[in-house]
C-alpha cells in the first residue's frame, strides 16, 4: 500500500475495524474510508464501491458474539455474515480492488480438530454446534475468497485470528466473548460485593488470545507484504484455560470472592490452538503478554464502560 491509496475498513467505528484504522493512521495511511450504511444491503454496497473505488479493503465486519448470543440468534448470525461478506467480496472484485483481507474466525475449524490447528484442516469435520450457523457463514467467506482468486485472479487473503480482545471490545451480557464477559462479570461482582460468581461450563477448555492492536499490526503487514492469497492463521500464542483466565482476571479486577463453574452449561470446543507456522515463516511473531493486555483492557473498560 502507498500512503495515498484509498483504504476501506469495514465498520471502522467498531472493535476490530477501529483498531485497524487507528493503526493505519499511526503508520501514515490517512486516506481511509468506512461505511455508514448496512453492509447487508447489496445496492448500498455496490453504490459505495462504484463511488469510492477503494484500492484496498480490510474486511472486519459481521455479527458476532459468545455462546449465549449464538444460541439465541443463530439465524441472525448466519444471515448477517453471509450477506455482508458476499456483498463486499463481490464488489471488491467488480470494482478492481488491488487486495482484500478477509478476517474469519477460529470457529470455522472442526470441533474435534488435531492441535495445533493447521490451515489445511478447514472443512475436514463438523464445527462446534453451538456456533455452527455463524461458523459456516464465516467459512463461506474463506471459500468465496478462494473461488474468486481462482476464477478471477483476484488477490483476496482469508485469515483466521485467535480470540481477539482489548479496548473497544463488546462487554454486554449477551454479545460478549469469554474474556470481555469475564471482565464485566468480575467487575460487577466486585462493586456489588458478591461472595461468589457462577460461570458457564467446567472451566477446563483452553483458549488462545490475541490483543487487538497486535492483530491490526499483523493485518497491515499481511496487506503490504504477504505474497500469497492462501488462508493464513494469525495465532496469538497466549493459551490458557478458562479457569486460569477467570482467576487471572479476578486478580486484576480485584474481586476477592469465590469462582464457581456450572458444568450443566456448554463449554464449547475444548481447545482451539492455531498453528502459526505460516505466519512465523512470513516473519511475524507479535504476541503481547496476556497480563499486559488484560490490564490495558480493564483500564479501558473502567474509563469507557463503568466510569
Amino acid at each position: 500500500m502507498h500512503f495515498e491509496d484509498k483504504i476501506f475498513i469495514t465498520n471502522s467505528n467498531e472493535f476490530i475495524g477501529c483498531a485497524i484504522q487507528m493503526m493505519l493512521h499511526k503508520k501514515g495511511y490517512k486516506n481511509t474510508i468506512s461505511n455508514n450504511f448496512d453492509l447487508c444491503d447489496e445496492t448500498e454496497v455496490d453504490s459505495f464501491f462504484n463511488r469510492e473505488k477503494p484500492d484496498y479493503v480490510f474486511f472486519a465486519a459481521g455479527l458476532f458474539g459468545g455462546i449465549l448470543a449464538n444460541l439465541k440468534y443463530p439465524a441472525d448470525f448466519f444471515l448477517n455474515n453471509i450477506k455482508s461478506e458476499t456483498n463486499v467480496i463481490h464488489s471488491a472484485y467488480k470494482y478492481g480492488v488491488n487486495k482484500l483481507l478477509y478476517l474469519a474466525s477460529s470457529c470455522c475449524y472442526p470441533k474435534n480438530c488435531a492441535q495445533p490447528i493447521k490451515e489445511e484442516y478447514l472443512m475436514s469435520g463438523r464445527m462446534e454446534q453451538t456456533s455452527e450457523p455463524y461458523s459456516m457463514a464465516k467459512a463461506s467467506g474463506i471459500i468465496m475468497c478462494d473461488a474468486y482468486n481462482h476464477q478471477h485472479n483476484t488477490f483476496f487473503i482469508p485469515a483466521i485470528p485467535s480470540n481477539i480482545y482489548g479496548p473497544g471490545d463488546d462487554f454486554s451480557p449477551v454479545n460478549s466473548h469469554v474474556l470481555s464477559a469475564l471482565i464485566a462479570r468480575m467487575h460487577h461482582a466486585k462493586i456489588s460485593k458478591e461472595n461468589y460468581v457462577t460461570l458457564w461450563g467446567s472451566g477446563k477448555p483452553l483458549r488462545e488470545f490475541l490483543f487487538v492492536d497486535d492483530l491490526a499490526d499483523i493485518c497491515i503487514a499481511l496487506m503490504n507484504n504477504y505474497d500469497e492469497n492462501a488462508l493464513i492463521n494469525i495465532a496469538g500464542g497466549n493459551e490458557i484455560s478458562i479457569l486460569e483466565l477467570a482467576e487471572k482476571i479476578s486478580s486484576i479486577v480485584g474481586f476477592k470472592g469465590k469462582i464457581i463453574f456450572d458444568p450443566s452449561k456448554p463449554d464449547g470446543t475444548y481447545r482451539k490452538k492455531l498453528d502459526g507456522s505460516r505466519l512465523l515463516n512470513f516473519g511475524l511473531n507479535v504476541c503481547r503478554p496476556l497480563d499486559e493486555g488484560l490490564m490495558l483492557t480493564y483500564k479501558w473498560y473502567k474509563e469507557h464502560i463503568n466510569k
